[in-house]
């Protein structure tokens, strides 16, 4: 039997533990993450699936909302089990409640996910340690975004997570574009705010490469995301690597601190959530608080 060292239990919790799940989904069948009325979404298929488990409601917090139709390899979330509840994962036998929970989530999610067998797959689940709140205390986001610029590029296999771009597109240009848009900004002209929420973000990353079987692929990571920030960003500099307008021109649209008719988001399907990062356990409660802070 394997002995998973005991957390603290969530602060103000009553005895209530933190767990933390990883997982993956294919976002193509799903009306995005969060939960809608009569919508299906990975969020409502994750908390039916544990209710199923634990017999109540439960609502989980995650690291970053995805679109409709987007996908992620690297989701994290957090939920809070009793102790009772989190021993009894094991229903009485031998083992660590974190296999167990395993195991039988993901036999609840092929129950609630009939007719889509795989669409979202849990791959490790765990005490979290203290302080840890899948959203407040990441410290950055990656995604990626996969373009094939030319019918030439344009595999059939390959449709479901790639952007068929019509127009050939400069890396280089690209690039050029992106890299002016590094830093800490107020990204208002590539989101849709949310009455109350910061626009301001710190882009870590924004570049394209070409991959080994031609087609472009974008890395964009930041501190966090605005809604549709990377789709509108990505959607953006397609006009500056067809050559339609110069590198400049995404950081005039930065500057401009508005939304119009230029504000184009790319297709959902090629994007992916494929990593959060979180610090160090020691650091996670200060990293929490200051992130909350500035987010609310």
């Amino acid at each position: 039997m394997n002995h998973q060292k005991p957390a603290a239990p969530v602060p103000g919790g009553g005895g209530f533990l933190r767990i933390r799940l990883d997982l993956s989904y294919d976002g193509g069948p799903f009306s995005g993450w969060a939960v809608q009325p009569g919508l299906r979404t990975v969020q409502g298929a994750l908390e039916e699936a544990l209710e199923l488990l634990v017999r109540r409601p439960v609502r989980v917090t995650v690291a970053g909302r995805t679109d409709a139709g987007v996908h992620a390899r690297g989701q994290v979330v957090h939920l809070d089990l009793a102790d009772a509840e989190w021993l009894g994962m094991a229903r009485g036998h031998e083992v660590d409640p974190a296999v167990a929970m395993l195991r039988r989530l993901r036999g609840a999610l092929n129950r609630v996910l009939e007719g889509i067998p795989g669409a979202v797959e849990i791959h490790r689940a765990a005490v979290a340690p203290e302080g840890f709140d899948a959203r407040f205390s990441a410290l950055w986001r990656r995604y990626s975004y996969r373009i094939a610029d030319g019918p030439a590029l344009w595999d059939p296999l390959e449709r479901h997570f790639t952007l068929w771009h019509k127009n050939p597109l400069d890396v280089d240009l690209l690039n050029q574009g992106a890299a002016r848009l590094l830093g800490l900004q107020n990204f208002l002209s590539f989101c849709k705010p949310r009455e109350g929420a910061t626009t301001i973000r710190e882009l870590q990353r924004f570049e394209f490469r070409r991959a080994e079987d031609g087609a472009i692929v974008s890395t964009v990571q930041a501190d966090a995301f605005c809604h549709n920030m990377v789709r509108a960003l990505i959607g953006s500099a397609l006009y500056v690597g067809e050559g339609t307008v110069e590198p400049g021109w995404l950081h005039e649209r930065l500057l401009a601190q508005k939304r119009d008719a230029k504000s184009v988001l790319a297709a959902p399907h090629p994007l992916v959530l494929e990593e959060v990062a979180y610090p160090s356990d020691g650091e996670l409660p200060a990293r929490a608080e200051q992130t909350r802070a500035v987010r609310e």
